[in-house]
């Protein structure tokens, strides 16, 4: 794990990493499968993509999520890169000046895949910055516990990534 800022205005990034013994094309239809994230992870509920879309430049897709502390959400998502088999990353809400951008990475790696996902927080704000409005004092320590957060549900994510890739069924309806 690779986390860097310490305040919100800093844009925190945070990057988890994993190798897959399966070829980057078959770990790309898993990713770019954005309908299937939500099955590998605690916070994200539900995605759908817009208007029939798929994965491609500009393609959006609404995430509906849950936390604990932070209630329920929808955002908007835009695709800002699509390379497939090697990147795939989306920005929340405007792709201008997002709350947050997401991104998976792939590289050929020993005859197998090296998945990256990484994400940063801002520049625009976000629910997060009404916790930190509500308590500057306590800016590092917020921004701190989310990151920890995004990285624990990032590593579930790729987990959960390579247990289809690399099982006998590799379809992205193989069950978890």
């Amino acid at each position: 794990m690779e986390w860097t800022g310490a305040r919100y205005a800093d844009k925190p990034t945070v990057e988890v990493h994993t190798w897959i013994a399966a070829p980057p094309a078959q770990v790309w239809k898993l990713v770019s499968d954005i309908e299937l994230m939500p099955r590998m992870s605690p916070e994200l509920q539900s995605v759908e993509w817009l208007d029939g879309s798929g994965p491609a430049l500009g393609a959006r897709f609404v995430g509906r999520s849950k936390h604990e502390a932070l209630g329920e959400w929808a955002t908007t998502s835009h695709i800002v890169e699509c390379e497939p088999p090697k990147r795939l990353a989306w920005a929340v809400e405007d792709p201008q000046y997002p709350t947050a951008i997401w991104r998976f990475t792939l590289e050929p790696q020993d005859e197998g895949t090296l998945l990256r996902e990484w994400m940063q927080m801002g520049p625009a704000p976000s629910g997060l910055s009404f916790a930190i409005e509500r308590m500057p004092e306590k800016e590092q320590k917020i921004v701190f516990v989310r990151m920890r957060e995004f990285e624990a549900n990032m590593t579930v994510t790729l987990e959960g990534v390579k247990k289809l890739a690399e099982s006998p069924r590799t379809s992205g309806e193989a069950s978890l």
